[in-house]
């Protein structure tokens, strides 16, 4: 075995040290070993690294006092949450929804039943007034019949049923469970939108505020109380429903190839805009018209007839007037109860709330599709191909179909024919 030692001085840190190295070769495992000697820190050459160790600390410290980086603290900024906060938040107002949901339903499914109870009630109260009024009538030439007893009998029937009609005109029970219904149905729409969002999405303070948004313009356009915050039952004009925020928000679905947006699609978006307005929502407005025309004539009718039997009955077995008091009193009641059935049995206000409703949604799907079409960044939009399926499933089409309509928009302009929505 051959070793050879090699040894040379070298300078480490104002301090000669030496620095030894040995290597042994090995002929028959032809492995090579290697050992560095470091020199010992002392009690007496510490003071030569100190100097540089604190010096170091002090650079240190001075980077991070001069740092731009913030930490990764969501507590030390206050617009950052944390995600088990804000799915909490979340959660609240899931729950609230859901609650809304059960509470429309039930009050929608009463006033249901008040249409029906008052409707049978005050028919049945108007029909008895009449035939007390013809029984006063014939018995005129019967000795001895009680005649003013069924004339007041009469009279007030006919009195009670005429105020009885004022307060359900005033309320309209029908078109009141037409709105419960529709506020149960849109909250449930939102609860199922809220629970996809936690199943697939990843819900952000901003989803929060629009949720929040959306809750509160529900309830504004569905008001629970009676008195004082009541939706006007018989407006000047015929104006769309209106559930959803003021400005609607737009989230952005895909990343790539223009956000599946082009210029094709914006045409047709524009192109179908356009058919929603001139044909779907406008007939519908000018449905609902005719509807509010019809429940204001049989809403003053009905009161009518009935205070006009009260006043028959009362001049009945008078000389000079028993053929035509009699005449009012039992025709009047047969009149009032028909004109009755028409509008609540028929539910009148129900469909020009109905009406008004569909109008609301085409004026929304109006709104969500301009709003898209707005925003100048496509990436902020929400993904065009998603987009457009879902505004052909709102409207009942298939995406030929659809791409169809906005094709004859183009080529027709106001002159289309055809309605943008299949379903109603």
């Amino acid at each position: 075995m051959h070793m050879a030692a090699i040894k040379q001085p070298l300078g480490f840190i104002h301090s000669d040290t030496s620095l030894t190295s040995s290597f042994a070769l090995s002929s028959r495992r032809n492995i090579i070993t290697a050992s560095i000697h470091l020199p010992k820190i002392t009690m007496s050459n510490l003071g030569v690294f100190a100097p540089k160790i604190a010096s170091n600390i002090n650079y240190v410290e001075e980077m991070k006092n001069f740092s731009r980086l913030t930490p990764n603290n969501p507590t030390s900024n206050p617009r950052v949450y944390p995600t088990h906060e804000v799915m909490e938040k979340l959660y609240v107002i899931l729950e609230a929804v859901s609650d809304r949901v059960e509470m429309h339903k039930n009050i929608g499914e009463q006033r249901s039943t008040w249409n029906n109870l008052m409707l049978i009630s005050i028919n049945t109260i108007t029909l008895s007034a009449a035939t007390m009024a013809g029984i006063a009538a014939a018995a005129t030439t019967i000795p001895g019949a009680p005649l003013e007893v069924l004339k007041i009998t009469s009279g007030f029937l006919y009195l009670a049923a005429t105020g009885m009609l004022v307060i359900m005109n005033k309320i309209q029970p029908s078109q009141l469970a037409e709105e419960q219904r529709n506020a149960a149905r849109l909250f449930k729409q939102l609860e199922s939108e809220i629970k996809t969002k936690i199943a697939i999405g990843n819900p952000t303070v901003s989803y929060i505020n629009e949720a929040m948004n959306k809750v509160l313009a529900l309830d504004r356009a569905y008001p629970l109380p009676l008195l004082g915050v009541m939706l006007e039952k018989f407006p000047a004009k015929t104006e769309p429903a209106v559930w959803w925020p003021e400005t609607l928000g737009t989230s952005a679905k895909g990343r790539n190839n223009n956000n599946g947006w082009s210029v094709e699609l914006e045409e047709d978006m524009q192109e179908i805009i356009r058919v929603l307005e001139v044909k779907d929502k406008d007939d519908y407005l000018r449905l609902g018209d005719k509807a509010l025309k019809l429940n204001k004539a049989l809403a003053i009718a009905g009161p009518l007839l009935t205070g006009l039997g009260a006043i028959g009955s009362t001049f009945l077995a008078s000389s000079p007037h028993n053929s035509w008091a009699a005449a009012l009193g039992v025709v009047s009641g047969a009149m009032a109860s028909a004109v009755n059935t028409v509008q609540h049995g028929g539910q009148v206000g129900m469909v020009f709330e109905m009406y008004r409703s569909n109008a609301g949604f085409f004026k929304m799907m109006q709104e969500t599709m301009e709003s898209n079409l707005n925003e100048k960044d496509v990436e902020s939009r929400e993904n065009g191909e998603v987009f457009e399926m879902k505004v052909a499933l709102q409207l009942g089409r298939s995406l030929s179909e659809l791409r169809d309509v906005a094709a004859s928009s183009t080529r027709l302009g106001n002159d289309i024919e055809e309605f943008g929505s299949k379903l109603f």
